[in-house]
């Protein structure tokens, strides 16, 4: 039977709280109060709005944020696997008087983004809060660092986005509201789309990873989501993620009609198993009826299993989104090329594509041999690197300084 969730987002219904100011309207924000917030609470604000966190229709009260931590439940019974939370100083609340039942605003950038209608203020055990969410509370973590650094006060309340982004090259391409992509996908007959999620330059191993899972699933096509946020030096950058990913189908190694790569703005938690589930929820959201899951899904180091994205979701009720399972796939020189771990037989000898062997591929800038990564990926992060990256198709202290945001916050009217 053919599965078509493209009417059904998480909970139901897609959220959409997008009220742009007007000429005629922009006063009536004036005299609020103001809070100006930064880059990873404006790209929340901006998701909740156009329904990517559907549904989710503002930031969390202690309520939800207590019953996520505890049960991956909202209150009301939804499966939600991390809290999304605005943290703001009590001083600065207090300078501001804000206090339950105000409406404030919210800038971005210096100009106005967002409004907040405060339900609550309150504060969290920010160490307990992140043992639970992250299953440790060491600060080597990044999630677990991003926790530990929030202000001393979470504020509560539901948010309308009163001024829509501009989405800056190359992004512009390939970011759409779940409410267009969704659209998109119907104009293509894509009933089946299983997602890819992404924060890598795609080698030979993604490339059967996502071939792999297309057939699995019996798929119309395949919807790389790619992950676009915050960085740390080391990283790809953003524009050679979404680049390669889309030069795969430019070069045929995809059909153009089963394959598309959109931008995700989303800050990686790194939270395990509970961020895969995350991210199935986010992809139901924009339409996607499958999503392919392999080793160490948002993982980092080595604090969860190698497939525990895996096995969580045996543990929760049906989201109304397929998992499509996948072991690793490696390049072995005895089978003489990309083997599946489900198969191959030389676990000995393998060698993972992954970490140290692409990156130094990337970095040498010679003609990498096809079984790991394709001339013609490294041809486009060469580009990447001097049109966007200084040079370097790694994050550097200079991109995080110079580069051009992804989303620029225009003036209202």
């Amino acid at each position: 039977m053919t599965t078509n969730n493209s009417l059904s987002p998480h909970g139901g219904a897609l959220v959409e709280r997008v009220r742009p100011l007007t000429a005629s309207t922009a006063a009536s924000v004036a005299g609020l109060p103001t809070i100006p917030i930064r880059d990873q609470m404006a790209t929340e604000c901006v998701n909740i709005a156009y329904g990517f966190f559907s549904p989710l229709t503002g930031f969390m009260g202690s309520a939800d944020v207590e019953s996520v931590a505890a049960a991956m439940r909202l209150g009301n019974g939804l499966v939600w696997p991390i809290p999304i939370v605005l943290d703001v100083p009590h001083d600065e609340l207090r300078r501001l008087g804000v206090q339950v039942g105000n409406t404030v605003l919210l800038t971005h950038q210096g100009n106005p983004l967002a409004t907040l209608d405060v339900s609550e203020i309150f504060s969290s055990d920010l160490t307990s809060l992140a043992q639970r969410v992250y299953g440790t509370a060491d600060p080597a973590h990044p999630g677990v660092q991003r926790t530990l650094n929030y202000a001393d006060r979470f504020v509560a309340g539901d948010i309308t986005l009163v001024c829509e982004p501009v989405i800056n090259p190359p992004f512009d391409r390939f970011w759409r509201t779940p409410r267009q992509l969704r659209s998109e996908l119907a104009d293509a007959n894509w009933l089946r789309v299983v997602a890819h999620q992404t924060r890598n330059v795609p080698h030979s191993g993604h490339e059967y990873l996502m071939k792999g899972a297309f057939m699995e699933a019996r798929a119309d096509g395949v919807l790389v989501s790619a992950v676009i946020g915050e960085k740390k030096e080391g990283d790809y950058i953003d524009e050679a993620i979404v680049l390669t990913h889309d030069h795969l189908r430019e070069c045929g190694f995809f059909r153009d009609d089963i394959h598309r790569t959109t931008a995700l703005m989303w800050d990686m938690r790194y939270a395990g198993p509970r961020e895969a589930v995350f991210h199935a929820l986010v992809r139901k959201n924009l339409g996607c009826t499958h999503h392919m899951f392999g080793r160490d899904h948002a993982g980092v180091g080595e604090y969860y299993g190698r497939y525990a994205a895996h096995e969580i979701f045996s543990e929760l009720p049906d989201l109304g989104i397929q998992s499509v399972l996948t072991l690793e796939w490696w390049y072995c020189p005895t089978c003489g090329g990309v083997a599946y771990e489900g198969i191959c037989g030389h676990p000995d000898t393998k060698q993972d594509l992954a970490g140290r062997l692409i990156r130094s591929i990337i970095s040498g800038g010679t003609d990498p041999a096809p079984q790991t990564l394709r001339a013609e990926t490294l041809q486009v992060v060469q580009r990447c690197a001097q049109q966007y990256g200084f040079g370097s198709p790694f994050v550097t202290e200079q991109y995080l300084s110079q580069r051009t945001p992804v989303m620029t916050i225009p003036a209202p009217p």
